[in-house]
Parts: structure tokens; C-alpha cells; sequence
């Protein structure tokens, strides 16, 4: 086909010719075949013109066949009943019965034939012939079973009669709603309800299952997990709708079931007008923003269109990878990168008097418990001097709100990354109370993040690739996890909506086994924990403790407007502490290697009252605080499951 035929001009210009012969069709038909008199040509002439126009009218040529949907049946139904009346003109200047048989039969004979070409091109284009290549293809492929018959379940099997190369026969839907059982969908039946999955697989010899429920919690993939995990059987599954914040389409891409799905819970519900006045045209700086939140909160803030988006790292490879990924999907957005280590107060200044950000993202952190306990310096100086320095900075240049990052690990210290972080979250709320008009310095605590940089799911996956063994420190060891997507979405939420001096802790749910996180992982590699993988206990490592804490004293936790979201009331740190405590560690820091260390942690024990490094040893006395949020429903936890 050369490059004329694909000229928009000539393809429609086919278009229209196509709908006139088959125009002019329709009208011989009617007439009987009898149409070698003079009259009866003009007729037929008068008719093809007149359709001609009827079909420029309602834009029917700049319809895509292979593509053509109900809108496009609505154009048809709009032109049937422009010819209906226009034929009806005729008819009554006619006054003859026989011409109004004709009229009529020609409108119903065109309106037919318009139809059946556009159906016969999209089932064409869809395989839908058992002589298509495209049947053929599919019709050896692996049977299929889908869950869900929902839209995202109608748009799966779409895709899997679209594209023959996924290799997958349809065979039916499984579906929970009573409404749908023994219904067909798109050609196929539902066969039955969730329960029925291990019989139905056996039944019908299915291959691949695939949940398509994209709004499904983590405990409903779980449940269904469970189930297929009795038969032999490949699952996948769609992403969830948790992560449309950047304004992309849902697409029903196929995937492995993660660990990430059997974790994930309801959709987090923002209010976006409000974010969307706190962001709109106005510069946000992020730093840390080549890190898994920094990055994930320069993609979601992008969405809301704001004058600049400054970001800040001391990672080349890291902040090239957002900028492009950001480019791309906004090409637009005026995006400033600018490399700087948080700890150089000098540059750290430059950057601020250039841009002005109205709006801080703090992300920049060092997270590895055991390298921060072997190297306490550099814990207290890129976490607590360095968030010093990021504060001071914004005070110094007008920024109205900044959101520092925290931790669980702040709650009750163990360990240098907690006392680091605790120290970050008393010097934002000491800036907070310096006061000032609509300064917002808050900081949002949650625990550990799915998939980021050191977490120990993608540790888990390298050891399940290598074989194994799969290390986990201690049989009884938990944690609270989340999305990086969840999580960063609750940060905007609670940052820029909150009350300043706040510490918003977000809810993360119930803590999870560190082993039962290894063993879904090792099955859902299709293996067995014990057999195929060995697991082995390696130990509580320095600074690590059994269980994390949400917050220290549950009698200053108050709820917010969003029931996702806690907060701790603020305290009343003043901001001369905080300068005090920059140039005490400014001093102790440049100590030589013998006192530094005694000096580090004496300066914690002093300024951390909960300070606490034995607590990694007292497992056995933690409480599950999730049990003491649910024994009182009326307290500010009730929300929190």
C-alpha cells in the first residue's frame, strides 16, 4: 500500500464512495432490479446523493471500522432517521404507494448495509470468524480463565481477542455477583462464584487464571491466592487503580501476582481540589527526589500542574532517570535539576535563593539500620543536621510548607536511624513554632515501603532467584508496610492539608510476619517454602527491633478529617534548641574517631528522653498496638483496620 492510499483526504474519500454504492445497493433492491428507465436512474442518482450528504453530515467516513463502538452507532442511528426523513418528503410529494414502498425499503436497505459493513469490520479486526488467523492463533493457546466480569474483566478478554499473540484462549468468567451467574459476556459464560475456582480449573482443563478486579484488596487477592494455590495453575493479574493520581489511563496490562497485590489495600481517597490549590502554579522542590519516594512524590505532584518542579539529589544516575521519565509525561512542566548534598548548607542555600519553592518535599534520607548503626555519624548528619540545614534554608527563603519524611523507627528510638529521625521531626515542629502566616512545617511518619531502595522485598526476590536460602532475621519479627504509591499519596494528603508542627502518622494496617511475607513470596514464584527454598534464620541484626511502634503515648493522638490519617499533637520545641543542637553536632562530628562516638551517644540520650538501644532485646514485652487500637472503637483509631 503506498502513501497515497494512506492520504487522510483519499481513505475518507473511499469511505464516502463505499457508503454511496452501497447507498445506490440498497435502493435497486428496493426498486425491484427494475431500474433501466430514465426515471428510475434519477431516482437511484437522487438517492446516492442525497445519503452522500447524509453520511458527510453525520462525519460517518472519519469513523474507523475496525474500531467503530457505540458512539459511532449513534451517528448511524442519526443518519437512518435523516434519510427516514427525507424519504418521508418524497413519499408525501409523491402520493404513490409504490413510490413510498421504495422509500422505505431503501432507507431500511441503506441503514443495513452501512451497519453491517462497520460490524463486519471491527469482527474482522477482532477475530471473531473461526477463519480469522486470528481465531486460529488464539484457539491454541492456553485456556483461560478470568475473575471478575466487570468492566476491567470485559476489557482483559478484549484484549486477549485483540491480540492473538498473548497466546490465550478465552474459556469463560468467574464472577461473585448473583446477577451474573449463567450470563454470557462478549460470547463467553460465567461459570460460576470465587468458591468454585479449584473445581472449574480441574473441570475445564484451565491453564491461566487471571484477576481482573483492579479495586480488589489485598486480603481478596490473598483469598483468591489461596484458592489456586490447590490446583496447578498460572495466575495473573491487573494493576490496581490506587496509582491513577498522575492522570493516566487504566489499562488492563497482564502481570505476575506480586507481593505488592497481596499487600495492597482499598484505594486511598484524596481530596485532589484541595492538593490541586496547594500545588497549582506554584514551585515544589523535592529532595532525596532520585530516591523510591522522592521520585514517586515528583510524579504525583506533577499532575497537579505546578510553576516548577525543582529536583534535588546527590544520585547523577537517579535524577536523570526522573527527569526523563517527568519529561515524558509532561512535557510541559518546566523541571529543574539541581545536584546538591543536603549536607553542604552553602549550596543548599544557593539553590534555595534561586528558586524560591514555596512548597518542600524533605525525602532526603539515609534508611539502613545496620550501616547507621556502624556509622552513627553519618546518621545524625545527612538525617538530623542535614534536615537542619533543609529547614533553615526554607525559613531563610519564604517557603510556605514544608513535609519532612519520617519513620516509625522515630517512635521510642532503638537505633541511630530512629534517634536520627526523631531529631528531624523535633527540629520541623521547633521551625513550625516560630509561627508566621500560612507556614505549614508538618512531618508524615509512616513504616516500611514496598519495593524501595534496601527494603527487603527485592532482597527477598534476588535470594528466591539465586535458589535461596531466603534469610529472615527472626521468626516472630514484624513490620508495617505499604505501597509506594499509598504512601506517597497520603503524604500529600496529610502535608499540605494538615495543621503545622504536627507529626501525621499514616495507617498502615495490620503488621505483617517478616516470615509470612518470605513464604507468599517463595509460592508466589511457584515454589515451596521448606522444599524448593530453604528458610533460615539469620538473627536480629544491631539496632533492629522485634516490632514498630505508630506512636509513643496513644493519649496525644488525635484523628484528622481523613480517615486514613493520625496525628501526634504538637510539643513545644523552640527553635533556639534546635539551633543548639545543629552546632553541638556540628562540634561532635568534627571530634577525632576515638570521641565521636561516646559523643554521638551521649548527645542522643541527652536530647531523646525515649531513647532507648536496649529495646531491640524486649520482643516479648511489645503489645500489638493494632489489638489496642480496636479494643476502643470510640477513640481516634477506629478507623485504623
Amino acid at each position: 500500500m503506498n502513501k497515497w492510499t494512506q492520504h487522510p483526504w483519499i481513505r475518507w474519500t473511499g469511505k464516502l464512495g463505499l457508503d454511496g454504492a452501497l447507498a445506490g445497493l440498497g435502493w435497486v433492491l428496493a426498486m425491484g432490479i427494475e431500474w433501466g428507465t430514465w426515471p428510475k436512474l434519477f431516482s437511484l442518482s437522487a438517492w446516492v446523493a442525497f445519503a452522500s450528504a447524509v453520511s458527510v453530515a453525520f462525519r460517518l467516513p472519519w469513523q474507523h471500522y475496525r474500531v467503530s463502538d457505540f458512539r459511532g452507532m449513534i451517528r448511524i442511528g442519526g443518519a437512518a432517521l435523516a434519510l427516514a426523513l427525507g424519504g418521508l418528503s418524497g413519499v408525501i410529494y409523491a402520493q404513490d404507494p409504490t413510490v413510498r414502498q421504495v422509500v422505505a425499503m431503501g432507507v431500511l436497505f441503506t441503514v443495513v448495509f452501512w451497519v453491517a459493513l462497520r460490524a463486519g469490520f471491527r469482527a474482522s479486526h477482532e477475530g471473531v470468524y473461526p477463519w480469522s488467523a486470528q481465531r486460529r492463533m488464539a484457539s491454541d493457546g492456553r485456556r483461560t480463565l478470568i475473575v471478575g466480569a466487570g468492566r476491567a474483566g470485559v476489557m482483559v478478554a478484549q484484549e486477549l481477542r485483540l491480540h492473538a499473540e498473548l497466546g490465550s484462549t478465552l474459556v469463560g468468567f468467574v464472577d461473585d455477583a448473583l446477577e451474573k451467574q449463567g450470563v454470557t459476556i462478549k460470547g463467553h459464560p460465567v461459570l460460576g462464584h470465587s468458591s468454585m475456582l479449584p473445581r472449574l480449573v480441574s473441570e475445564h482443563g484451565i491453564q491461566q487464571v487471571i484477576i481482573a478486579i483492579p479495586s480488589a484488596s489485598g486480603q481478596t487477592l490473598r483469598k483468591l491466592h489461596d484458592l489456586l494455590k490447590q490446583v496447578s495453575v498460572e495466575i495473573k493479574t491487573v494493576p490496581g487503580i490506587y496509582n491513577l493520581l498522575d492522570g493516566h489511563t487504566w489499562r488492563p496490562v497482564l502481570q505476575d501476582v506480586a507481593i505488592e497485590d497481596l499487600l495492597r489495600r482499598e484505594p486511598v481517597a484524596l481530596d485532589l481540589q484541595a492538593i490541586g490549590r496547594e500545588l497549582h502554579d506554584r514551585v515544589v522542590l523535592i529532595t532525596g527526589a532520585g530516591g523510591s519516594i522522592g521520585s514517586e512524590l515528583a510524579r504525583q505532584v506533577a499532575a497537579f500542574s505546578p510553576a516548577r518542579i525543582v529536583l534535588l539529589g546527590r544520585g547523577e544516575f537517579s535524577l536523570w532517570e526522573v527527569e526523563r521519565e517527568l519529561r515524558a509525561r509532561q512535557p510541559g512542566l518546566p523541571i529543574a535539576i539541581e545536584l546538591c548534598d543536603i549536607r553542604n548548607a552553602v549550596r543548599l542555600g544557593q539553590v534555595f535563593r534561586q528558586w524560591k519553592p514555596q512548597v518542600v518535599f524533605h525525602a532526603a534520607a539515609h534508611k539502613h539500620v545496620p550501616y547507621l548503626e556502624s556509622h552513627p555519624e553519618e546518621a545524625l548528619e545527612n538525617n538530623a543536621l542535614g534536615t537542619y540545614q533543609v529547614v533553615t534554608a526554607a525559613l531563610e527563603n519564604g517557603c510556605q510548607t514544608l513535609v519532612n519524611i519520617s519513620t516509625d523507627k522515630a517512635v521510642s528510638p532503638a537505633n541511630l536511624l530512629g534517634a536520627s529521625k526523631r531529631l528531624a521531626e523535633m527540629i520541623v515542629e521547633a521551625a513550625a513554632n516560630l509561627g508566621g502566616e500560612r507556614r505549614r512545617f508538618v512531618s508524615v511518619r509512616f513504616g516500611n515501603v514496598l519495593g524501595s531502595r534496601g527494603s527487603v522485598v527485592p532482597l527477598f526476590r534476588e535470594q528466591i532467584r539465586r535458589g535461596g536460602p531466603v534469610t529472615v532475621t527472626h521468626p516472630d519479627m514484624t513490620r508495617f508496610f505499604m505501597t509506594i504509591p499509598e504512601a506517597s499519596q497520603l503524604v500529600l494528603q496529610a502535608g499540605l492539608l494538615g495543621d503545622s508542627g504536627r507529626v501525621y502518622v499514616l495507617d498502615m494496617g495490620n503488621p505483617v510476619r517478616i516470615l509470612d511475607l518470605a513464604e507468599d513470596m517463595i509460592r508466589l514464584s511457584g515454589l515451596k517454602p521448606g522444599e524448593d527454598i530453604e528458610i533460615v534464620h539469620a538473627g536480629i541484626r544491631p539496632g533492629e527491633k522485634l516490632h514498630e511502634e505508630l506512636f509513643q503515648d496513644l493519649a496525644r493522638v488525635e484523628p484528622t478529617d481523613h480517615p486514613k490519617v493520625s496525628a501526634a499533637l504538637p510539643e513545644a520545641f523552640d527553635w533556639s534548641a534546635a539551633e543548639a543542637w545543629a552546632e553541638n553536632l556540628r562540634q561532635i562530628l568534627a571530634l577525632p574517631d576515638t570521641e565521636r562516638r561516646p559523643a554521638i551517644l551521649a548527645f542522643i540520650e541527652e536530647t531523646l528522653p525515649d531513647w532507648s538501644p536496649a529495646q531491640a532485646e524486649k520482643g516479648a514485652a511489645w503489645v500489638d498496638l493494632t489489638t489496642r487500637f480496636n479494643r476502643d472503637a470510640s477513640g481516634p483509631w477506629k478507623t485504623l483496620s
